[in-house]
């Protein structure tokens, strides 16, 4: 609230004052140069035809940019210090224009000193300086943490893809049942039949038991 408060109060600060150098330098041009310098002449100024061209321009261009809002603190010091100026060299001798010197040159240094307040293009203007600063910031940041990351990771090999486990262990390991084949391979696999009356002992033949003969009487 106070903030919005003291951007109203700069606001019609600088259009009242900024008001009255305009209308005073635009009078100046509808007199004209001659009767501005005759005027200057009669407040005692050594050169009156530059005193009023100075003040003219002054006063003009100085009025807008306080109206506006633009470069509010260089613009407040030069109208002050034209005001100062005048009121040294060449004193108004009306005390209504001494009085209304005095106040424009107070007024211009209050601006330029407190600011122009956020409704001015001088506020427009920093907010998208603030933001231009902030981005280069922003990317300067993101540059060192690259560089700061690829010094710490040099030429680091990309990530190789697992390999894939071999057929057979995926393969189903349930038994499955031997797949038949023909009388002449099964007898090629398991070797030559045993011969009749043969028994097989642990793997080997074991032989008949022949009988025996009858002793002779």
């Amino acid at each position: 609230m106070k903030q919005a408060l003291r951007d109203l109060a700069a606001l019609v600060a600088r259009v009242g004052v900024g008001g009255i150098f305009f209308a005073n330098g635009w009078t100046k041009l509808e007199d004209g140069l001659k009767a501005t310098g005759v005027k200057f002449l009669q407040q005692g100024a050594p050169a009156p035809g530059a005193w009023a061209t100075v003040t003219m321009l002054t006063e003009l261009i100085g009025g807008a940019l306080l109206i506006a809002g633009l470069a509010v603190s260089i613009t407040g010091l030069v109208l002050f210090a034209e005001a100062l100026a005048v009121f040294l060299v060449a004193p108004p001798l009306n005390p209504i224009s001494m009085n209304e010197l005095i106040l424009l040159g107070a007024a211009s240094l209050l601006l330029a000193v407190v600011g122009a307040g956020r409704v001015s293009v001088d506020h427009m203007v920093v907010i998208r300086r603030r933001e231009t600063e902030a981005a280069n910031e922003f990317a300067a940041d993101t540059e060192a943490d690259r560089v700061i990351a690829s010094l710490r990771d040099p030429d680091k090999p990309p990530a190789q893809k697992p390999e894939e486990p071999p057929a057979s262990a995926t393969e189903d390991t349930a038994p499955h049942p031997r797949p038949r084949t023909q009388k002449g391979d099964t007898a090629r696999a398991e070797g030559p039949a045993p011969a009749p009356g043969d028994t097989l002992v642990a793997g080997r033949k074991k032989p008949t038991p022949r009988p025996r003969r009858p002793a002779a009487d």
